[in-house]
């Protein structure tokens, strides 16, 4: 997509560029994303699929379509647990693992690394907001560096879980949660995620826990909502096509046009 068409930010547009259809079944777009998987799965001729599992919505979704499509092809999904040091929400993770039904999982603490990497790159005058922001990308950086070195050795593909809701809204880390093989959940706004989850028969404390990136340290667990200013019942609307106000559509407007240069190609001289 090029920059002008990026930076188009009117309600259809966006819609159209995300991929949000007007239509929704949740039995039959359960089925046809674990069809989808499959049939990629069989193509690219991997031998299977990661994921990092968090114990949110969207990484028990993904990690379930990607474990049933694994299950019919006979091949391996590695679920993996990625904490920094030690989760506060374990047993919402644990859960996950447990319904997602993983060939395998494997748990590796990012903490180490992050925070050795932090400390060599960070200046002394630093801020500490900017400081903790920039570790908690770091954070997710180096969790999708875990999940490439897992799926490097096994011959696998990366599984992503963004989806509409927080691709329009730029929130995610670039090259960390955003740099994946496959996304089962594009297109799909926040509560069309949640009905494909409780098609699958997820826990329903986990369909509708809040959600929460968590990679602050100075702001734990800090709710996605107040980090955008809107609530996904908002973004959620306006992807459907639905009149959300002009505040909110504001908001969401500016935040995709801010964050750009997250959906696309970085950009070079052009002849």
């Amino acid at each position: 997509m090029s920059t002008n068409q990026e930076q188009q930010v009117d309600q259809a547009t966006i819609r159209a560029a995300l991929g949000v259809p007007e239509e929704f079944d949740a039995a039959a777009e359960t089925e046809r994303r674990i069809a989808f998987l499959a049939d990629y799965l069989e193509r690219s001729g991997a031998s299977g699929y990661v994921l990092g599992i968090s114990g949110g919505v969207d990484s028990t979704v993904a990690g379930r379509l990607a474990s049933d499509a694994c299950e019919r092809t006979g091949k391996t999904f590695t679920a993996m647990r990625l904490p920094y040091g030690t989760q506060g929400d374990e047993s919402d993770a644990a859960a996950a693992v447990e319904f997602i039904a993983p060939t395998q999982t494997l748990t590796v603490d990012i903490k180490p690394a992050v925070d050795a990497l932090h400390a060599a790159t960070t200046a002394d005058d630093t801020p500490p907001e900017v400081a903790d922001f920039v570790k908690g990308n770091i954070k997710a950086r180096q969790r999708m560096v875990a999940q490439y070195a897992v799926a490097g050795r096994l011959g696998a593909l990366v599984v992503g879980t963004d989806q509409a809701a927080e691709a329009v809204m730029g929130f995610f880390t670039k090259y960390g949660d955003g740099a994946f093989d496959v996304g089962p959940l594009l297109g799909l706004t926040k509560s069309r995620v949640r009905a494909i989850g409780s098609e699958l028969g997820a826990p329903a404390h986990l369909v509708e826990k809040v959600p929460t990136a968590d990679l602050e340290d100075l702001r734990p667990a800090l709710p996605d909502e107040v980090a955008y200013g809107v609530t996904y019942a908002e973004i959620d609307a306006y992807l459907v096509g639905e009149d959300v106000g002009e505040r909110a559509a504001s908001v969401i407007e500016e935040a995709y046009r801010r964050t750009a240069h997250k959906r696309q190609l970085p950009p070079g001289p052009t002849s």
